[in-house]
């Protein structure tokens, strides 16, 4: 009885040492929101999709994601608020209103209904607001913004 006790406490140190766990690593109950001043995002102008999807190495699922830059496109910008609604130019119902963090990223994992196209505007501190005249019918801002097409920009 005892070298069994020993055995099992011998096994569970070592996949406890070794970083082996029977936990759930699915992402997909982790809620993440940035927030204006937060500094908990990275990787600016990535394809944050890249890793925060299911199976992603990323933490959390996310909704929609991306960097907002100054408007010459050199540098990020800083808490800006990002509008999805219903209708071009902010018209309509506003599905989601996602703030913009200290590192230019947005990004949110709360469930958000594409079903149809959503309108994006993006609003700076002083009040500008850009409007994207295209639907946007998934999340993932930088899979294009940066790429294919222009950096989000907004003054």
């Amino acid at each position: 009885m005892k070298k069994r006790q020993l055995l099992i406490i011998i096994l569970f140190c070592s996949v406890q040492f070794l970083g082996i766990s029977c936990t759930d690593d699915d992402d997909s109950d982790e809620t993440l929101i940035s927030a204006s001043n937060g500094n908990e995002s990275h990787n600016e102008g990535k394809n944050c999709m890249n890793c925060h999807v299911s199976g992603g190495g990323g933490e959390g699922i996310f909704m929609i994601a991306g960097t907002v830059y100054n408007g010459t496109a050199q540098s990020v910008y800083k808490n800006a608020v990002i509008i999805l609604s219903t209708e071009a130019n902010g018209a309509g119902v506003v599905k989601a209103t996602i703030y913009g963090d200290a590192k230019g990223n947005f990004y949110t994992t709360t469930p958000i209904d594409f079903k149809g196209g959503l309108y994006t505007s993006v609003k700076g501190n002083t009040g500008i607001v850009k409007h994207m005249s295209s639907l946007l019918t998934q999340g993932a801002c930088n899979s294009c913004h940066g790429s294919s097409t222009a950096r989000i920009t907004v003054q």
